[in-house]
Protein backbone atom coordinates (compact mmCIF):
# COMPACT_ATOMS: atom_id res chain seq x y z
CA UNK A 1 0.00 0.00 0.00
CA UNK A 2 1.21 3.59 -0.63
CA UNK A 3 1.27 5.97 2.29
CA UNK A 4 -1.22 8.09 1.88
CA UNK A 5 0.55 11.14 4.59
CA UNK A 6 3.43 11.09 2.00
CA UNK A 7 3.36 14.62 0.82
CA UNK A 8 4.44 14.73 -3.12
CA UNK A 9 6.68 16.92 -4.28
CA UNK A 10 6.36 16.24 -7.87
CA UNK A 11 4.28 19.34 -8.83
CA UNK A 12 6.60 22.00 -6.81
CA UNK A 13 10.01 20.55 -8.45
CA UNK A 14 8.00 20.36 -11.57
CA UNK A 15 7.06 24.03 -11.34
CA UNK A 16 10.77 25.02 -10.57
CA UNK A 17 11.86 22.69 -13.92
CA UNK A 18 10.39 24.19 -15.88
CA UNK A 19 11.79 28.22 -15.31
CA UNK A 20 14.95 25.95 -16.51
CA UNK A 21 15.04 27.27 -20.34
CA UNK A 22 16.33 24.02 -21.92
CA UNK A 23 14.96 24.04 -25.31
CA UNK A 24 17.18 21.68 -27.85
CA UNK A 25 18.23 22.89 -31.50
CA UNK A 26 17.50 20.59 -34.42
CA UNK A 27 20.32 22.34 -36.28
CA UNK A 28 22.83 22.15 -34.28
CA UNK A 29 25.74 19.96 -34.79
CA UNK A 30 26.98 19.63 -30.75
CA UNK A 31 25.96 17.14 -28.48
CA UNK A 32 23.83 17.77 -26.39
CA UNK A 33 22.92 20.47 -28.85
CA UNK A 34 22.30 23.25 -26.21
CA UNK A 35 24.66 23.76 -23.57
CA UNK A 36 21.97 25.15 -21.57
CA UNK A 37 20.17 21.78 -20.75
CA UNK A 38 23.21 21.02 -18.67
CA UNK A 39 22.32 23.70 -16.23
CA UNK A 40 19.12 21.98 -15.33
CA UNK A 41 20.83 18.81 -15.38
CA UNK A 42 23.46 19.89 -13.18
CA UNK A 43 20.89 21.04 -10.16
CA UNK A 44 19.00 17.74 -10.72
CA UNK A 45 22.42 16.33 -9.52
CA UNK A 46 22.26 18.05 -6.68
CA UNK A 47 18.63 17.44 -5.84
CA UNK A 48 19.45 13.53 -6.14
CA UNK A 49 22.24 13.78 -3.66
CA UNK A 50 20.57 15.59 -1.68
CA UNK A 51 17.64 12.85 -1.33
CA UNK A 52 20.42 10.34 -0.87
CA UNK A 53 21.46 8.84 -3.96
CA UNK A 54 25.21 9.05 -3.71
CA UNK A 55 26.47 8.07 -7.02
CA UNK A 56 24.33 11.17 -9.06
CA UNK A 57 26.30 12.56 -11.37
CA UNK A 58 26.23 14.45 -14.96
CA UNK A 59 28.34 13.09 -17.68
CA UNK A 60 30.70 14.84 -20.12
CA UNK A 61 27.35 14.29 -22.94
CA UNK A 62 24.70 15.83 -20.46
CA UNK A 63 23.24 12.74 -19.21
CA UNK A 64 22.55 12.57 -15.56
CA UNK A 65 22.91 9.00 -13.84
CA UNK A 66 22.40 7.53 -10.30
CA UNK A 67 21.24 4.63 -8.37
CA UNK A 68 18.77 3.43 -6.08
CA UNK A 69 20.49 0.39 -4.37
CA UNK A 70 18.48 -2.46 -4.08
CA UNK A 71 17.10 -3.27 -0.26
CA UNK A 72 16.55 -6.32 -0.11
CA UNK A 73 19.18 -10.08 -0.45
CA UNK A 74 17.84 -11.84 -3.73
CA UNK A 75 18.25 -11.04 -6.97
CA UNK A 76 16.47 -8.81 -9.09
CA UNK A 77 16.82 -7.25 -12.38
CA UNK A 78 18.01 -3.56 -12.16
CA UNK A 79 15.85 -1.14 -13.91
CA UNK A 80 15.52 2.25 -15.03
CA UNK A 81 13.34 5.04 -14.69
CA UNK A 82 14.22 7.35 -18.13
CA UNK A 83 12.91 10.99 -18.45
CA UNK A 84 14.75 13.84 -20.97
CA UNK A 85 14.89 17.22 -19.82
CA UNK A 86 14.64 19.33 -23.19
CA UNK A 87 11.90 20.79 -24.58
CA UNK A 88 10.41 21.02 -28.31
CA UNK A 89 12.38 23.41 -30.83
CA UNK A 90 9.05 23.82 -31.83
CA UNK A 91 7.79 26.89 -29.18
CA UNK A 92 9.75 28.26 -26.95
CA UNK A 93 10.44 27.37 -23.65
CA UNK A 94 11.78 30.21 -22.30
CA UNK A 95 10.18 32.67 -19.07
CA UNK A 96 7.63 29.87 -18.85
CA UNK A 97 4.77 31.06 -16.36
CA UNK A 98 2.76 28.17 -15.35
CA UNK A 99 -0.96 28.41 -13.93
CA UNK A 100 -2.75 26.21 -12.04
CA UNK A 101 -6.37 26.33 -12.86
CA UNK A 102 -7.33 24.89 -9.38
CA UNK A 103 -10.80 22.18 -9.03
CA UNK A 104 -11.58 22.05 -12.90
CA UNK A 105 -15.32 21.81 -13.38
CA UNK A 106 -15.14 20.90 -16.94
CA UNK A 107 -15.37 23.01 -19.94
CA UNK A 108 -12.94 24.58 -22.10
CA UNK A 109 -9.59 26.57 -20.48
CA UNK A 110 -8.88 29.64 -21.95
CA UNK A 111 -5.28 31.18 -21.07
CA UNK A 112 -4.08 34.20 -20.34
CA UNK A 113 -2.35 35.45 -23.55
CA UNK A 114 -2.30 34.85 -27.01
CA UNK A 115 -6.03 34.12 -27.52
CA UNK A 116 -5.32 30.54 -26.68
CA UNK A 117 -7.62 28.11 -25.75
CA UNK A 118 -7.95 24.57 -24.43
CA UNK A 119 -10.96 23.00 -25.75
CA UNK A 120 -12.33 19.95 -24.20
CA UNK A 121 -13.69 19.18 -27.13
CA UNK A 122 -10.12 18.46 -28.68
CA UNK A 123 -8.54 16.70 -25.45
CA UNK A 124 -11.18 14.15 -24.23
CA UNK A 125 -9.44 13.11 -21.07
CA UNK A 126 -10.23 16.12 -19.39
CA UNK A 127 -13.82 14.79 -19.05
CA UNK A 128 -12.52 12.89 -16.66
CA UNK A 129 -10.99 15.65 -14.34
CA UNK A 130 -13.42 17.46 -12.99
CA UNK A 131 -12.34 18.52 -9.52
CA UNK A 132 -8.56 17.83 -10.27
CA UNK A 133 -5.73 20.98 -10.70
CA UNK A 134 -4.88 21.46 -13.99
CA UNK A 135 -1.36 22.86 -14.74
CA UNK A 136 -1.37 25.03 -17.99
CA UNK A 137 1.47 28.36 -19.29
CA UNK A 138 -0.15 32.03 -19.61
CA UNK A 139 -0.39 30.86 -23.21
CA UNK A 140 2.89 33.11 -23.92
CA UNK A 141 5.35 29.01 -24.07
CA UNK A 142 5.42 25.83 -24.00
CA UNK A 143 4.71 24.13 -20.94
CA UNK A 144 7.59 21.57 -20.84
CA UNK A 145 5.46 19.13 -19.02
CA UNK A 146 7.21 17.44 -22.18
CA UNK A 147 9.08 15.78 -20.25
CA UNK A 148 9.88 17.65 -17.25
CA UNK A 149 6.58 16.28 -15.36
CA UNK A 150 8.45 12.71 -16.14
CA UNK A 151 11.57 13.79 -14.69
CA UNK A 152 9.82 15.51 -11.98
CA UNK A 153 7.87 12.00 -11.03
CA UNK A 154 10.78 10.16 -11.32
CA UNK A 155 12.79 12.35 -8.68
CA UNK A 156 9.70 12.18 -6.32
CA UNK A 157 9.14 8.74 -6.84
CA UNK A 158 13.20 7.94 -5.90
CA UNK A 159 12.21 10.50 -3.14
CA UNK A 160 9.62 8.17 -1.92
CA UNK A 161 11.44 4.89 -1.87
CA UNK A 162 14.30 6.24 -0.34
CA UNK A 163 11.96 7.79 2.67
CA UNK A 164 10.13 4.64 2.81
CA UNK A 165 12.50 2.01 3.56
CA UNK A 166 10.11 -1.00 4.43
CA UNK A 167 9.31 -0.78 0.52
CA UNK A 168 11.28 -3.83 -0.98
CA UNK A 169 12.75 -3.37 -4.68
CA UNK A 170 15.93 -4.21 -6.08
CA UNK A 171 18.76 -1.64 -7.98
CA UNK A 172 17.00 1.44 -9.15
CA UNK A 173 18.73 3.31 -12.32
CA UNK A 174 17.94 6.86 -13.25
CA UNK A 175 18.90 8.44 -16.08
CA UNK A 176 17.47 11.82 -17.51
CA UNK A 177 18.51 12.24 -21.18
CA UNK A 178 19.18 15.82 -23.34
CA UNK A 179 18.11 16.62 -27.12
CA UNK A 180 15.10 13.79 -27.12
CA UNK A 181 13.30 16.12 -28.78
CA UNK A 182 15.67 16.67 -32.33
CA UNK A 183 15.57 12.48 -31.88
CA UNK A 184 19.50 12.34 -30.66
CA UNK A 185 18.43 11.21 -26.49
CA UNK A 186 20.44 8.21 -26.49
CA UNK A 187 23.37 9.22 -29.37
CA UNK A 188 25.93 9.55 -26.78
CA UNK A 189 24.39 7.36 -23.96
CA UNK A 190 26.93 4.43 -21.94
CA UNK A 191 24.38 1.63 -21.39
CA UNK A 192 27.25 -0.29 -19.36
CA UNK A 193 27.64 2.49 -17.26
CA UNK A 194 24.02 2.66 -17.01
CA UNK A 195 23.68 -0.77 -15.92
CA UNK A 196 20.31 -1.59 -15.99
CA UNK A 197 18.74 -4.83 -17.88
CA UNK A 198 15.38 -3.24 -18.70
CA UNK A 199 14.11 0.27 -18.65
CA UNK A 200 10.86 2.43 -18.65
CA UNK A 201 10.44 6.23 -20.36
CA UNK A 202 8.03 8.09 -18.42
CA UNK A 203 6.81 9.93 -21.09
CA UNK A 204 3.15 9.41 -22.34
CA UNK A 205 0.20 11.10 -21.86
CA UNK A 206 -3.09 9.91 -20.76
CA UNK A 207 -3.12 8.01 -16.94
CA UNK A 208 -2.76 4.47 -17.14
CA UNK A 209 -0.90 4.20 -20.60
CA UNK A 210 1.86 1.56 -21.53
CA UNK A 211 3.27 1.76 -25.16
CA UNK A 212 5.09 -0.93 -26.48
CA UNK A 213 5.01 -0.48 -29.92
CA UNK A 214 6.21 2.61 -32.56
CA UNK A 215 6.44 3.89 -35.61
CA UNK A 216 9.49 2.75 -37.58
CA UNK A 217 11.09 5.84 -38.96
CA UNK A 218 13.78 7.01 -41.53
CA UNK A 219 13.93 10.09 -42.80
CA UNK A 220 15.06 10.50 -46.88
CA UNK A 221 16.36 13.70 -48.65
CA UNK A 222 15.96 14.82 -52.06
CA UNK A 223 18.57 17.50 -54.03
CA UNK A 224 16.82 18.42 -57.27
CA UNK A 225 19.37 20.00 -59.34
CA UNK A 226 18.74 22.56 -61.81
CA UNK A 227 20.91 25.32 -63.76
CA UNK A 228 20.70 29.00 -63.18
CA UNK A 229 21.22 31.77 -65.64
CA UNK A 230 20.58 35.48 -65.39
CA UNK A 231 17.04 35.51 -65.57
CA UNK A 232 16.60 38.29 -68.29
CA UNK A 233 18.67 35.87 -70.44
CA UNK A 234 17.16 32.57 -69.19
CA UNK A 235 14.98 31.72 -72.16
CA UNK A 236 15.62 28.22 -73.57
CA UNK A 237 18.71 27.74 -70.60
CA UNK A 238 17.69 27.78 -67.13
CA UNK A 239 16.34 24.90 -65.29
CA UNK A 240 14.51 26.02 -62.00
CA UNK A 241 14.86 23.31 -59.32
CA UNK A 242 12.49 25.31 -57.22
CA UNK A 243 9.82 24.58 -59.98
CA UNK A 244 10.80 20.83 -60.08
CA UNK A 245 10.50 20.40 -55.96
CA UNK A 246 7.18 22.33 -56.25
CA UNK A 247 6.14 19.89 -59.19
CA UNK A 248 7.23 16.91 -57.21
CA UNK A 249 5.52 17.93 -54.23
CA UNK A 250 2.83 18.57 -55.90
CA UNK A 251 2.65 14.85 -57.62
CA UNK A 252 2.33 13.56 -53.91
CA UNK A 253 -1.43 11.79 -53.50
CA UNK A 254 -3.59 14.07 -52.66
CA UNK A 255 -6.01 11.24 -50.53
CA UNK A 256 -3.86 9.09 -48.84
CA UNK A 257 -0.17 8.70 -47.05
CA UNK A 258 0.50 12.36 -45.26
CA UNK A 259 -0.51 12.81 -42.25
CA UNK A 260 -3.33 15.02 -42.60
CA UNK A 261 -5.33 11.82 -44.53
CA UNK A 262 -3.66 9.06 -42.16
CA UNK A 263 -4.62 7.66 -38.70
CA UNK A 264 -4.78 4.37 -36.24
CA UNK A 265 -2.00 2.13 -37.56
CA UNK A 266 -1.96 4.01 -41.35
CA UNK A 267 1.89 5.40 -41.91
CA UNK A 268 2.53 8.14 -44.21
CA UNK A 269 5.04 9.79 -45.96
CA UNK A 270 6.16 14.29 -44.71
CA UNK A 271 7.35 16.57 -46.64
CA UNK A 272 8.82 18.71 -43.22
CA UNK A 273 11.36 21.24 -44.75
CA UNK A 274 11.51 22.85 -48.78
CA UNK A 275 14.62 24.98 -48.78
CA UNK A 276 16.58 26.18 -52.02
CA UNK A 277 16.93 28.40 -55.16
CA UNK A 278 17.47 27.89 -59.14
CA UNK A 279 20.30 26.08 -58.60
CA UNK A 280 19.60 23.57 -55.78
CA UNK A 281 16.41 22.60 -54.17
CA UNK A 282 16.92 19.98 -51.29
CA UNK A 283 13.32 18.76 -49.90
CA UNK A 284 13.49 16.35 -46.51
CA UNK A 285 11.02 14.10 -45.49
CA UNK A 286 9.72 11.64 -42.49
CA UNK A 287 8.86 8.22 -43.19
CA UNK A 288 6.67 6.55 -40.85
CA UNK A 289 4.96 2.84 -40.67
CA UNK A 290 4.41 0.09 -37.84
CA UNK A 291 5.61 -2.08 -40.17
CA UNK A 292 9.51 -1.83 -40.93
CA UNK A 293 9.45 -3.61 -44.84
CA UNK A 294 6.41 -0.81 -45.57
CA UNK A 295 9.30 2.05 -45.51
CA UNK A 296 11.32 0.95 -48.19
CA UNK A 297 7.57 0.69 -50.25
CA UNK A 298 7.53 4.44 -49.70
CA UNK A 299 10.80 5.05 -50.15
CA UNK A 300 10.94 3.54 -53.22
CA UNK A 301 7.73 4.99 -54.21
CA UNK A 302 8.85 8.66 -53.66
CA UNK A 303 12.03 7.69 -55.53
CA UNK A 304 9.96 6.82 -58.85
CA UNK A 305 7.70 10.12 -58.03
CA UNK A 306 11.01 12.22 -57.97
CA UNK A 307 12.70 10.34 -61.41
CA UNK A 308 9.17 11.08 -63.26
CA UNK A 309 9.42 14.65 -62.23
CA UNK A 310 12.89 15.08 -63.37
CA UNK A 311 12.92 13.55 -66.34
CA UNK A 312 10.42 16.05 -67.51
CA UNK A 313 13.17 18.53 -66.96
CA UNK A 314 15.76 17.96 -69.47
CA UNK A 315 18.88 18.71 -67.68
CA UNK A 316 18.11 18.54 -64.33
CA UNK A 317 19.54 15.81 -61.92
CA UNK A 318 18.54 14.09 -58.82
CA UNK A 319 19.94 12.98 -55.79
CA UNK A 320 18.05 10.36 -53.31
CA UNK A 321 19.50 9.20 -49.98
CA UNK A 322 17.35 7.25 -47.00
CA UNK A 323 18.73 7.96 -43.34
CA UNK A 324 17.59 5.36 -40.96
CA UNK A 325 16.29 6.54 -37.98
CA UNK A 326 14.35 4.14 -35.20
CA UNK A 327 12.29 1.14 -35.59
CA UNK A 328 9.30 -0.52 -34.11
CA UNK A 329 10.49 -1.52 -30.35
CA UNK A 330 7.52 -4.29 -30.02
CA UNK A 331 10.04 -5.71 -32.55
CA UNK A 332 12.40 -6.52 -29.84
CA UNK A 333 9.89 -6.16 -26.44
CA UNK A 334 7.62 -8.84 -27.69
CA UNK A 335 10.84 -11.12 -26.57
CA UNK A 336 10.07 -9.36 -22.60
CA UNK A 337 6.83 -9.77 -22.21
CA UNK A 338 6.82 -9.58 -18.09
CA UNK A 339 8.69 -5.50 -18.54
CA UNK A 340 5.24 -4.90 -19.76
CA UNK A 341 3.19 -7.56 -17.83
CA UNK A 342 4.56 -6.04 -14.67
CA UNK A 343 3.37 -2.47 -16.09
CA UNK A 344 0.41 -3.80 -16.65
CA UNK A 345 -0.06 -5.68 -13.05
CA UNK A 346 1.01 -2.09 -11.37
CA UNK A 347 -1.60 -0.14 -12.77
CA UNK A 348 -4.38 -2.77 -12.28
CA UNK A 349 -2.92 -2.77 -8.16
CA UNK A 350 -3.51 1.19 -8.16
CA UNK A 351 -6.98 1.00 -9.45
CA UNK A 352 -5.83 2.18 -13.19
CA UNK A 353 -7.41 0.98 -16.27
CA UNK A 354 -4.71 0.19 -18.75
CA UNK A 355 -4.43 1.88 -22.03
CA UNK A 356 -2.18 -0.51 -24.56
CA UNK A 357 -1.85 1.33 -27.69
CA UNK A 358 0.67 2.17 -30.14
CA UNK A 359 2.38 5.55 -30.42
CA UNK A 360 2.38 7.09 -33.98
CA UNK A 361 5.53 8.60 -33.51
CA UNK A 362 9.11 7.30 -31.67
CA UNK A 363 10.08 7.34 -28.22
CA UNK A 364 13.73 7.01 -27.04
CA UNK A 365 12.50 3.92 -25.93
CA UNK A 366 12.75 2.88 -29.51
CA UNK A 367 16.82 3.10 -30.02
CA UNK A 368 17.31 1.86 -26.58
CA UNK A 369 15.25 -1.22 -27.04
CA UNK A 370 17.71 -2.03 -29.95
CA UNK A 371 20.65 -0.77 -28.19
CA UNK A 372 19.82 -3.74 -25.83
CA UNK A 373 18.09 -2.25 -23.40
CA UNK A 374 14.09 -3.21 -23.51
CA UNK A 375 12.46 0.09 -22.99
CA UNK A 376 8.26 0.71 -23.37
CA UNK A 377 6.84 4.40 -22.24
CA UNK A 378 4.29 4.76 -19.37
CA UNK A 379 2.47 8.05 -19.12
CA UNK A 380 3.11 10.89 -17.32
CA UNK A 381 0.29 12.51 -17.53
CA UNK A 382 1.36 15.09 -20.49
CA UNK A 383 -0.99 16.51 -22.91
CA UNK A 384 -0.78 18.75 -26.57
CA UNK A 385 2.75 18.57 -26.53
CA UNK A 386 4.89 21.09 -28.29
CA UNK A 387 2.35 24.28 -28.12
CA UNK A 388 1.07 26.85 -25.60
CA UNK A 389 -1.69 24.43 -25.37
CA UNK A 390 0.41 22.26 -23.38
CA UNK A 391 -1.00 20.99 -19.48
CA UNK A 392 -0.59 18.41 -17.24
CA UNK A 393 -3.04 17.39 -14.55
CA UNK A 394 -1.38 17.23 -10.65
CA UNK A 395 -3.41 14.46 -9.53
CA UNK A 396 -1.90 12.72 -13.14
CA UNK A 397 1.51 13.51 -11.79
CA UNK A 398 0.77 11.74 -8.51
CA UNK A 399 -0.47 8.75 -9.77
CA UNK A 400 2.46 8.63 -11.97
CA UNK A 401 4.85 9.03 -9.27
CA UNK A 402 2.55 5.73 -7.30
CA UNK A 403 2.84 3.96 -10.64
CA UNK A 404 6.66 4.00 -10.62
CA UNK A 405 6.65 2.73 -6.90
CA UNK A 406 4.10 0.46 -7.70
CA UNK A 407 6.22 -0.89 -11.28
CA UNK A 408 9.42 -0.96 -8.31
CA UNK A 409 7.17 -3.50 -6.19
CA UNK A 410 5.94 -5.50 -8.78
CA UNK A 411 9.61 -6.33 -10.23
CA UNK A 412 11.10 -7.35 -6.48
CA UNK A 413 8.05 -9.75 -6.13
CA UNK A 414 7.86 -11.63 -9.31
CA UNK A 415 12.18 -11.82 -9.41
Amino acid sequence: MFDDNYKFTCVERFLEYVKYDTQSDENSKSFPSTEKQKILSADLVKELKEIGLKDAHLDEWGYVIASLPSNIKKDVPAIAFIAHVDTSPAVTGKDVKAVINKNYQGGDIKLKNGGWVIKESENPDLKNMKGFDIITTDGTTLLGADNKAGVAEIMDAANYLITHPEVKHGTIKICFTPDEEVGRGTEKIDLKKLGAKYAYTVDGSSRGEIEFETFSADAVVIKFFGKNIHPGYAKGQMINSIKIASAFVDSLPKDKLSPETTEGREGYVHCNAFNGNEELTTLKFIIRDFETPKLKEYENFLKELAEKTVAKYPGAKLEFEVIEQYRNMKEVLVNHPKITEYAVEAMNRLGIKPIMHPIRGGTDGSRLSFMGLPTPNIFAGEHSFHSQLEWVAKQDMEMAVKAIVEISKVWEERS
